[in-house]
This record gives C-alpha cells, structure tokens and sequence, in this order.
C-alpha cells in the first residue's frame, strides 16, 4: 500500500480529466460557437467537423484513463480487502465509469448519424428549427440531453476518486481497517453464538431421549 504508482494514477486523472473537460468544452464551446453562424445550413457540419477532430484524442485520453484504472484497481486490491468502504467506493466507480462509457458511445454515433445528414437548416447544433427534417431533428433532440450527461457522469466519477483518495490517507485507512476488523470479529461472535445455542439445543435433546428411554425401561 506504501509503494508508489505514479504512471498509472497520471494516465487515470489525465484522462479523465481530458473525458470531462472536453465533453464540457464541445458542449458549451463548440456547439455554442456553432450555433452562432449565420447561414442555418453550416451550422451542423462546421460542429460536426470539430467533434470529429476531437474524437480521436477523446478515445486516447479514455483509453489512457481505463488502463490506469485497471492498473489501480489490481494494486489496491489488498487494501480493498482489508479497509472497510474501499470496495463499495470502488464498485461506484465501475458503475459510473461503465455509465458514462456507454453514455459517450451512444453520443458519438449519434454524432455520426448527424455528419451524415449533409446541410439540413438547424437552429442549433442540438435545436431543430422548423425546416429541419424529422429524422434529424429527433437525433438533436437526443443529443441535446447526451451533451450534458457527459461531463455529469464524468464529473461524478471526479468526485468519487477525490473521495478515494481521501481514503488513503493514514488516518482513513487505520480506521476502515479497524473497521473491517470490528466487523469481522462481530460476525465471529454471532456464528460462535450461534453454534453454542445450536449444541445447547441438541444437548437438551439428546438429554430428553435419555430420560425418556429410562422411563420406559
């Protein structure tokens, strides 16, 4: 737990860090600036263009984030056996980054199907305007709840590793291990228990056999 890890926290936080801040900058920033074109039919393709340019560099920066969250995963794997809320901040994580990687797929093929719609006349990059084609503007209606859902889940996830690392602080972790501690010598009294009123109980009955087959002899 004391061995240091730095490449693979600096792949983790980096892109992460890169997943918010970009899903947070294309939403206010390049479709924005989008929307403020004058001619309504290069609106879609001139943010469609940006987005593309940044695909990429999203997918290594998501690439980086999962291979380091892997590789902390597998070194704190003693400490999450043995310090009490690591395993439940951890399975957070998981579901979060699983979230938020399906939220970010889905947004992106959306984003494609746009690209592929030529120059059709939009209010916005996510609001139709009342010439948009139907087809079309059904998908901007969808991406216009996506765009912010990006950067919530991703936010979120930030939170949570601020949270880990707030457990790994010394104080923190002698008492999630106490903690464990407490809680795996309470279940051993209870199965102690348990096992003492069970002999009790087969100790009776076999004592209430004995008197009985005396009686009857």
């Amino acid at each position: 737990m004391s061995e240091r890890h730095t490449v693979l926290r600096s792949m983790h936080d980096l892109g992460l860090a890169a997943w918010f801040g970009g899903s947070l900058m294309g939403a206010t920033g390049v479709n924005g600036a989008a929307a403020q074109i004058s001619d309504r039919t290069q609106r879609l393709p001139m943010a469609s263009a940006g987005w593309a340019r940044w695909t990429p560099v999203n997918a290594a920066a998501i690439g980086a984030h999962l291979a380091g969250a892997v590789g902390e995963l597998v070194t704190e794997s003693p400490r999450m056996l043995a310090q009490s809320g690591v395993g439940r901040m951890s399975a957070a994580k998981t579901v979060l980054t699983v979230a938020a990687l399906a939220v970010t797929g889905y947004s992106r093929m959306l984003g494609m199907r746009l690209e592929k719609c030529g120059q059709p006349p939009v209010a916005g990059v996510t609001e139709p305007h009342h010439d948009t084609p139907r087809g079309v503007a059904a998908t901007q209606r969808q991406m216009k709840v996506l765009q912010w859902a990006v950067p919530a889940i991703t936010g979120a996830l930030i939170v949570v590793t601020s949270y880990a690392g707030e457990q790994q602080k010394p104080g923190q972790v002698l008492r999630g291990m106490l903690g464990r501690a407490g809680g795996m010598m309470s279940g051993a009294k209870i199965g102690a228990k348990g096992m003492g009123m069970g002999m009790g109980m087969l100790g009776a009955n076999g004592n209430g056999r004995m008197h009985r087959m005396m009686a009857h002899r």
